[in-house]
């Protein structure tokens, strides 16, 4: 009824049978251009693609749909793939890249599109481009190790920019990622796969400002990267991995992950399959500053300024097997492990902030496993890398801590590694501020099989040079009051058993209870020389061993009070044997004894019985 008395005037029945044509136009000019426009832009986007890349990759879809009202733009179907004849002839020029990518999608939306900006000025410009569970496979194998130029050594612009002026997209979202990683450059394709993973991308630009411009990744302003719960698997199956939130940002150069976790099998399946020590690592967060992410996806060179882990510990279990290994642990030390990684890397700083460190180790003669803590440890490593040049200008990684040992007594140590020297020297010097020697007890008692029950420590200074060889220092205790309990391992009940003549001969006749022995006398500074076992000895071993044969000599504990007391202590063993062989001989006799006297009255007995009785003559 409203729409009957608005059309009963002339002039708006005019204006309604305009607006009802001209809407009418756009929509057919609409469909039409859409018609038009769809082979138009299927053949620039198959011709950006085959020009920017050289010829190397082409790229298919079933339709592609031009929305000129709502300027959006929707491209189903799209696989974008390598030519495999171009690239083998490219390896052939050794100009191939090390990366091969492609892509597969079933719908990608390009929104807020200027077809008309495309048409008469030769510009492309989107601002939005969304693509959702898109499928991405990456391939990687070393073809060379820095940029190779082709023959026409043109820039990605200066190929397009016959068809395009310009390429200027706002944003680009792939959501539920689905990647699969394939690497050929070790000695076996190793494997990765990522779901759920998140990228975006702001700021694509191609023109001829943008050509040359270093700062942008892909010609991306910015490039983000976000994975959340992500779970994986060392190649050897020995760890699991897990990170709870990953971002990276090519604009700020910046890594980070948060909630990171690497866990070991069991400690049976683990040391089942490994002859090595067993790792574990959980941290807060880890942040990777100034990160060279083009670099290192082109040629596996890892570089960045800094590299700061924060709040976490990190435990390392040593291996207990008894069965004979004739490795050399050597591959345990830090200076050795950074060429496992396989990596070309260098990180300026390390930053270290509340990690808790902890070391464990079985004592096949206690059959016990002692454990040392060095908590809150913070500090600072320096040139960290494999890199040759780097080397060639600085070889040495050196490295500054303060920690708590056993969580009471204050540690600072300086630790440099030389990463250039085929027998992985390195040195440590520090000090160990005052403690109750009775903290240290969790260790000494299943490692060494001495409990403290008193002892006050004022100090431990130690200055050592070693290698894979052998350890030579210098090591100074300064404590009073010091006693202990010895003990041995008792089998039966599955403890340790105190042994009561050795702690009271060792009190009395062996410890010096104090050091300096009197008020103001000199101290006791002992120099160690400790040869390495290379095939029993890993890293961390032979730094505590070293340390232990500088102190045990510093509380009375030298090679010749331990050689005196084990010749006392084989004495003691054969005096005990000894008494056993006699006493076993006494009681010989004795049964030898009495089997005698027990034959001789079985005989009287039998002697004394009375005869058969014999019959008379008469009976006869």
């Amino acid at each position: 009824m409203v729409v009957i008395r608005f059309l009963k005037r002339k002039w708006k029945r005019i204006t309604a049978f305009v607006l009802v044509a001209i809407v009418t136009f756009i929509l057919i000019l609409a469909f039409i251009i859409n018609l038009y426009w769809s082979p138009i832009l299927a053949s620039k986007v198959k011709e950006v693609v085959l020009k920017s890349s050289n010829g190397l990759y082409k790229v298919d879809f079933s339709s592609a749909d031009l929305h000129v009202l709502r300027g959006t733009i929707v491209i189903f179907n799209i696989n974008l793939r390598p030519d495999t004849a171009v690239y083998n002839l490219r390896k052939k020029e050794h100009l191939a890249p090390n990366n091969l990518v492609e892509l597969r999608v079933k719908r990608l939306i390009l929104s807020h599109i200027h077809p008309f900006k495309l048409y008469f000025q030769h510009k492309l410009e989107i601002g939005e481009i969304e693509v959702n569970e898109p499928e991405l496979n990456i391939s990687y194998q070393l073809n060379h190790t820095r940029d190779t130029v082709l023959k026409d050594n043109k820039t990605a612009w200066q190929k397009i920019s016959r068809s395009l002026h310009s390429i200027n997209i706002g944003k680009i979202m792939l959501g539920d990622v689905k990647l699969k990683y394939e690497d050929y450059s070790g000695n076996k394709l190793a494997i990765s796969e990522l779901k759920q993973m998140n990228i975006s991308a702001s700021g694509l630009l191609i023109d001829s400002a943008t050509q040359t411009d270093k700062s942008r990744l892909l010609y991306c302003r910015e490039i983000v990267v976000e994975l959340n719960d992500y779970v994986g698997k060392s190649s050897n199956g020995l760890y699991t991995y897990k990170i709870k939130h990953l971002k990276l940002s090519t604009q700020k150069s910046q890594l980070n992950i948060e909630g990171f976790t690497l866990k070991p099998l069991n400690t049976e399946a683990f040391f089942a399959k490994s002859k090595k020590e067993k790792f574990t690592a959980r941290l807060d967060s880890l942040q990777l500053n100034n990160f060279d992410f083009l670099t290192y996806h082109k040629y596996r060179t890892f570089t960045a300024s800094k590299l700061s882990l924060n709040r976490g510990t990190i435990e390392v279990y040593g291996n207990p097997n008894h069965r004979k290994d004739s490795t050399d642990k050597v591959k345990s030390f830090p200076s050795f492990g950074l060429y496992k990684i396989n990596a070309d890397m260098k990180v300026d700083t390390v930053l270290l902030r509340h990690i808790n460190v902890v070391y464990s180790e079985y004592n096949k003669k206690s059959f016990k496993t002692g454990t040392i803590y060095f908590d809150n440890t913070s500090g600072r490593i320096l040139n960290v890398t494999t890199n040759k040049e780097a080397l060639q200008k600085n070889n040495m990684c050196t490295i500054t801590l303060t920690s708590y040992f056993m969580n009471r007594g204050r540690l600072n140590a300086d630790l440099a590694f030389n990463l250039a020297d085929k027998n992985k020297s390195f040195s440590y010097k520090g000090e160990l501020g005052p403690m109750d020697l009775k903290d240290a007890n969790s260790a000494l008692i299943p490692l060494a099989m001495v409990k403290v029950t008193s002892g006050t420590l004022k100090q431990i200074n130690f200055d050592v040079n070693a290698d894979r060889y052998k350890a030579r220092g210098k090591v100074k205790v300064l404590y009073n009051d010091l006693k202990v309990s010895i003990f041995k391992p008792d089998t039966v009940n599955d403890k340790l058993k105190r042994k009561t003549v050795e702690t009271f001969f060792a009190n009395l006749f062996i410890l010096k209870h104090n050091n300096p022995d009197v008020t103001g006398g000199v101290p006791r500074e002992i120099y160690v020389d400790y040869p390495r076992n290379a095939t029993e000895t890993p890293f961390f071993k032979f730094v505590w061993q070293t340390l232990l044969n500088g102190i045990k000599p510093s509380v009375g504990l030298d090679k010749k009070t331990e050689a005196a007391t084990k010749e006392m202590r084989t004495e003691r063993e054969i005096k005990k044997q000894n008494r056993k062989i006699k006493k076993e001989e006494r009681i010989k006799r004795r049964e030898e004894r009495r089997e005698k006297r027990a034959e001789k009255k079985a005989l009287k007995s039998e002697s004394e019985k009375p005869g058969p009785k014999q019959a008379s003559p008469s009976q006869s």
